[in-house]
């Protein structure tokens, strides 16, 4: 009886610090916490096209669907259409922070073409 309430604990304790682990490598979590600061995160599953990526910069959220193509060689994410979830945090954007957010687009998609949804595509075309 001993042993087998020893065994128990053992796997209750590395079953917690597994827990704590995924907690704490969690990127949505970070995503979230990001957000709240206001710092930079960008959160991608590069491998499915089919979900979405979200950028956390300076207070806002922005979230960029991706769409599959023909590129030469092979099949790409050959369009990214990018939106703010909240317009009234781009209070004090300016056309260099959206440079900078296709940049880091463009790192992790360089065949894609950015499409900027309003009001920041029309900040864009000027």
């Amino acid at each position: 009886m001993a042993l087998l309430l020893r065994i128990i604990i053992i796997a209750l304790i590395i079953y917690i610090l597994y827990k704590g682990v995924r907690y704490l490598t969690d990127p949505k979590r970070k995503l979230d916490e990001a957000y709240e600061k206001g710092d930079y995160y960008f959160y991608d599953d590069v491998k499915n096209v089919r979900k979405n990526f979200f950028i956390s910069y300076k207070g806002a959220l922005f979230e960029g669907e991706k769409y599959l193509g023909t590129t030469e060689n092979a099949f790409e994410v050959v369009s990214i259409f990018v939106f703010v979830h909240d317009p009234m945090k781009l209070q004090g954007f300016t056309k260099e922070d959206f440079l900078f957010l296709e940049k880091e687009i463009l790192m992790n998609y360089p065949n894609a073409k950015i499409n900027w949804k309003n009001p920041i595509e029309q900040l864009m075309k000027e």
